[in-house]
Formats: C-alpha cells, structure tokens, sequence
C-alpha cells in the first residue's frame, strides 16, 4: 500500500487532504512541520510526500533534502512562476497552488506514483537484464546477430525510431531494451505495450489516456501509457495490430510531439522515443489498408530483423548452454550438461518458439533432471509439430512448418484448448495466435476455451 506523507501547519487543510487521500485507499501520515515529521517518521519511508512552502521553522522545500529517493510535491499558495521554479530546482516532481481541485490533486498523486513504480520496476529490469543479457556482448556470433549488434550500438544515442521485425520468441523486446540502455534516456522509463493484448475498444485510451466523463465507465482522468513514458522510451510491441484510429494519434506523435487525451480538445506535448516491433509484414499491411502508409515509413527510420534461431547456425548450442546456466541458477541446481545427443537434437529441432522456446526447454530439463545430465527426453523437443512431421512423413511427403503447423491445428483444435493447443506445439499462446495470424487460422469459438 503507499504511504504518503502530508507536512501542513493549517489543520482544517491538512485533514481534508488527509481524508481525500485516505477515501481512495491510500495510508496516509501528517505532521505540522519539516522538524516535526522528522522526529516522528523515517521519511524515507514514505511513497509520496506532500508539502506546504510556508510551514514553521525551516521551508517545505528543505524536505527534499531529508528524504532522498522519495518523490516530493509541493503545496504552495503563492503560485507564482519563482516558487514553482525554485521547488523543481531543489528537486520537487512537482507543484500544486491552492486552493486546489480535489480531482486534480489525486490525478497528481496518482500519476507521480505511477510514475514511480514504472521507474523502480525499470531499474529492477536494468539489473537483470545487465547481469543476464549483457548489452554489449549480446549472444550470437552469426552474422544476422553481429549486424543486429552493430545497429543497436549506431541507434541506440539517436531519437531515431526504430522497428523491430522478427518472429515470436526472437527477442524483439531484449533488442529494444538494449537500445534503451545504451540511449541517452536509460535513466528515464521504458514503458512497454503489448497491442495485441489490448482490447481494440480500450487502445486509444490505454496509449493516450482519456478525460473524466469521455466515455461510458470513465469516471476519472487518466494519464495514458505514452505520457507515463515521458522523458523516457516507449516499446511498441505488436504494433501491426494497432487500430487504425489509433494509429493516426500515433502519427500525430511522431511528427508533432503531441497526444490528445480521449475526450479533451486539448493537445500535450510528449518527448518520448519510440521503438515499434512485429511479426507480421507491415508493408502488405499497408497495400491492404489495413496500415498507414505514412505511420509507415515514420517507424522505419532504422530497421532491425531479428534471424529466427533455426537460422542461426551454432548459436543455438551457445544459447543453449547460457540458458541451461541460468535455469541452474534460478533453480538451486548443481552444474549440468548436455548428452552429444541432447545437443543433436536440440541443433536438429526447428524451435517455431525461437529463443522463448529454447529457454522454456532448457528451464523444463533442468527441473525434470534427476542427475547431472539432460538428455533428448528430458528436452521434450519431438512433440508437437515434429513428431506429428514424422508420423505423417509416409503419408504426407515433405510438407513446410506452415503446413504441418496448419494440419496439428485444424486437426486438433475441436478438442484441444488454445493452452493445450499450444503446449503439445512446443510454444506460447501468444506464438500459437501470432502463427494463426499469419497463416490464416481462424479460431473455433467454444465454450470455456
């Protein structure tokens, strides 16, 4: 729960925030005075903390100091352009003048929180991501992944946007992390959006945010995802499934620095980078009507492809041999190693998961492992496609991944669940619904799947 601190002389305005601020669920303490506070709190405690300029003894201000690493709005009612000035330099995210709207103050509180959040959760991703997948020495040494290294390392100190093609499981967003830590803005956000997994009815609202009473269930003004990536990085993946009313707000972002909130007249300005990803072919899209052509060409300033990992060659094995580690690891398990024919299987599988998929594999030996070597039964890796490609193979001829993919689905989609569907494939729901985009595969609406 946060907790949010209140420093406030005047008692009748320092109980009604309180009481504001305790309705919509949050903790809340008071004090009188900077001093006061100290003595009765570790301040570093504390969420949020709101305080008044004018207060006895020291200035509000001087609790920035006093509670480093907590976010600190200040109250003030001498709204003046120096007092606001003179906050921020001190550090304050920022400043209210009262009298206040008791809206706007919570819409304040929640979006410095927000904000917060997106920041720790960043930093905590920073460290796996350095301590897991070194930016600088991204693995693989084929010659797909060498000049996908290079153009991250040319990219990464522009504002240029950058689209990420690529497979599900190929590590889209790992690319586009990697472009954010190496930027100019690693210290601000990297917000990242799933289009996919966005009803299209809620996408302008989730990316842009919406104004109290813009629609049936907005009871109160929200901050979209792009605003909350202010400063920051914004990770678009999926973006082929961008609504096309969304992808003109879009639009109007990348050439004006501009958002419009659902149901305001009025425009923001925004400084965010954005970086876009897909699967799917944009370009057919477009002769489809189905993309902009404009929002298009705006998004490809740098493009990236990303090989599938059967393309890959011997990073295969590499990878292979890094993920078993950090399954060990994660896992509490003493060293492991692959059979030869461990290894030869895993080089002969065609991974449709890509590296997800490899790396859900290694993490299943390990936990099934019962002595100090995976061996191919331990790797599951003949089900699902594969298997079903042998089984056939006298009866079918050499038919494509596509094809097999596309028979294993028709064939068994009536009885199976889309999770069991995509378990006996060897990968994701989300892989098996990007593969049924692409092919053409409609799903069977039943009850309960």
């Amino acid at each position: 729960m946060n907790q949010i601190l209140i420093i406030e002389d005047e008692y009748v305005i320092r109980d009604a925030v309180s009481q504001l601020l305790g309705r919509k669920g949050y903790q809340v303490s008071e004090a009188g005075s900077v001093e006061e506070a100290e003595a009765q709190y570790n301040l570093e405690s504390f969420s949020l903390i709101l305080s008044d300029v004018q207060l006895p003894g020291v200035p509000g201000t001087e609790v920035i100091a006093r509670a480093p690493g907590v976010p600190v709005l200040i109250m003030t009612s001498y709204a003046s352009v120096r007092s606001a000035v003179d906050s921020m330099k001190r550090g304050a995210v920022d400043y209210i003048a009262k009298p206040f709207d008791h809206d706007e103050l919570l819409m304040l509180v929640e979006r410095i929180l927000k904000q917060e959040r997106l920041e720790r959760k960043s930093e905590v991703l920073k460290s796996e991501i350095n301590r897991e997948y070194p930016v600088d020495g991204m693995i693989g040494s084929c010659d797909a992944m060498q000049e996908v290294c290079r153009r991250i390392a040319k990219a990464a100190p522009t504002d240029s946007t950058v689209l990420i093609l690529g497979d599900s499981g190929t590590g889209k967003e790992l690319v586009a992390r990697a472009l954010h830590e190496k930027s100019l803005r690693k210290d601000a956000p990297i917000v990242t959006v799933n289009c996919a997994a966005i009803p299209e009815t809620l996408i302008e609202s989730e990316l842009f945010g919406h104004e109290k009473g813009a629609f049936t269930g907005a009871d109160t003004t929200r901050t979209g995802l792009v605003e909350s990536a202010q400063g920051g990085t914004l990770f678009l993946d999926e973006i082929g499934e961008l609504p096309v009313a969304a992808q003109a707000r879009l639009l109007r972002v990348l050439q004006n620095g501009e958002i419009r909130r659902v149901g305001s007249e009025l425009s923001r300005h925004v400084d965010v980078r954005l970086i876009a990803a897909t699967h799917q072919d944009l370009k057919q899209r477009v002769q489809e009507g189905r993309f902009r052509s404009d929002l298009y060409f705006r998004l490809r300033v740098v493009e990236l492809k990303l090989p599938a990992l059967r393309e890959r060659g011997d990073d295969i094995i590499s990878l292979a041999q890094f993920l078993l580690e950090k399954a060990q690891k994660q896992l509490n398990r003493p060293p492991l190693h692959l059979t030869p024919e461990a290894i030869r299987a895993i080089t002969h599988y065609e991974w449709p998961g890509n590296v997800r998929e490899l790396e859900n594999t290694m993490e299943r030996a390990v936990i099934l492992c019962e002595g100090d070597t995976i061996t191919p039964d331990l790797l599951a890796i003949e089900s699902g496609i594969e298997r079903k490609s042998a089984a056939d193979a006298g009866e079918t001829g050499d038919l494509s991944l596509e094809e097999y993919f596309r028979r294993f689905v028709l064939e068994h989609q009536e009885a199976l669940t889309e999770t069991e569907l995509a378990k006996r494939l060897g990968i994701s729901r989300k892989a098996l619904w990007e593969r049924r985009q692409r092919f053409g595969i409609p799903r069977v609406k039943k009850g309960g799947h």
